[in-house]
C-alpha cells in the first residue's frame, strides 16, 4: 500500500484512495503528463483551507471563547502558514506529492505556502472521504506530532 506510512502519521485511512491520489497531484505535474486539471490538488487545497478554519473555530468555541475578535485571533494563530507548513514538513508530506519538473528543480516545497497547500489538500480530501469527522481526526492527530 503506497500510503501506509502516511496513514500511520495522520491517524486516518482513506476509504476511497482516489481522493488522496487527487490530493497529491500538482497542476504542473498534470500539465506535463497531459492529465486533467480536475485531478490536481488545487480545489482540494481551497476546500481543506475552509475545513481547517471550520474545525479550529468549532474547537475554540467549544473551549468557551465567544468573543468574535478573540475567536478570529485564535483561529489565525492556530492556522497560520508557518504552523501549517511545519506540520506538513513533519509529516514529510512533500515526499508524497507529484511535482512538475520545474518544481522539482526549484524544490518549490520549501516555500511555506506550497507546503501549507499540500496539507490543506490532504484535509480537503479527507473531508470528501469521511466528512468533518475524518478531517477533524487528521487535524487533531497531526497537531500533536
Amino acid at each position: 500500500m503506497k500510503y501506509a506510512a502516511l496513514y500511520k502519521k495522520i491517524g486516518y485511512r482513506f476509504r476511497n484512495e482516489a481522493y488522496l491520489d487527487h490530493a497529491v497531484i500538482r497542476a504542473a505535474y498534470a500539465h506535463e503528463h497531459e492529465r486533467s486539471m480536475h485531478e490536481t490538488m488545487d480545489s482540494l487545497a481551497v476546500l481543506g483551507d475552509a475545513v481547517l478554519d471550520l474545525v479550529m473555530i468549532c474547537e475554540i468555541i467549544a473551549a468557551g471563547v465567544y468573543d468574535k475578535g478573540e475567536i478570529t485571533r485564535r483561529k489565525i494563530e492556530a492556522v497560520n502558514m508557518t504552523v501549517i507548513r511545519k506540520i506538513a514538513e513533519r509529516l514529510e508530506l512533500p515526499s508524497y506529492i507529484l511535482w512538475g519538473k520545474g518544481e522539482l528543480r526549484m524544490q518549490i516545497w520549501t516555500s511555506g505556502r506550497v507546503s501549507a497547500e499540500c496539507l490543506e489538500a490532504l484535509i480537503g480530501a479527507a473531508y470528501l472521504d469521511g466528512g468533518v469527522d475524518a478531517a477533524t481526526q487528521i487535524i487533531n492527530t497531526v497537531r500533536k506530532r
